[in-house]
């Protein structure tokens, strides 16, 4: 199979080069736009999944509900709507943009856009990306970070989210 190719960007999310997804995982000068969908049920708590063992990126570590690259040309919307579907196998209605940040790592940096919407499952997940999925409250959330079973990442977007509120 090809490798994923993914477009480079500026802060301002212009498309300014193209190179594949090991470039970008391994070279924080690259900036990538990727999508991250909030999934909330009706009682507020918050779906993460688990992450398969078999990523290549934060293994094993409880993540943000959905999150994904966006394909090169890709609009934002449709990239969450497709990143939801394959790994989630569902369709939320309504999406509403929450914000978007940069984040950096060691390895990587994001043009993250996070988006928030209502689901309550099934969640019928792809097992090759995800291990499992569960609701969080968020004082379990809050009481998790920094404790090493988080993302790095979904802790840098959870904190911007916690801030807002």
């Amino acid at each position: 199979m090809p490798e994923e190719v993914i477009e480079i960007v500026d802060t301002e999310g212009r498309t300014i080069g193209l190179r594949n997804r090991s470039d970008v995982h391994r070279d924080p000068t690259l900036l990538h736009k990727v999508v991250h969908i909030l999934i909330f049920n009706d009682a507020g708590q918050l779906l993460l999944q688990k992450r398969s063992m078999k990523k290549d990126v934060a293994p094993g570590k409880w993540d943000t509900s959905v999150g994904g690259h966006v394909s090169p040309g890709e609009d934002l919307m449709v990239a969450a709507r497709r990143e939801m579907d394959e790994e989630l196998g569902i369709a939320c209605d309504a999406i509403k943009l929450l914000y978007s940040h940069i984040f950096v790592c060691s390895y990587e940096r994001e043009l993250v856009f996070t988006y928030r919407c209502v689901h309550n499952g099934p969640f019928p997940f792809n097992p090759e990306e995800i291990e499992e999925v569960a609701f969080w409250d968020i004082d379990a959330i809050r009481q998790a970070l920094g404790g090493g079973i988080l993302s790095d990442n979904f802790e840098s977007g959870i904190n911007i989210f916690l801030s807002s509120q």
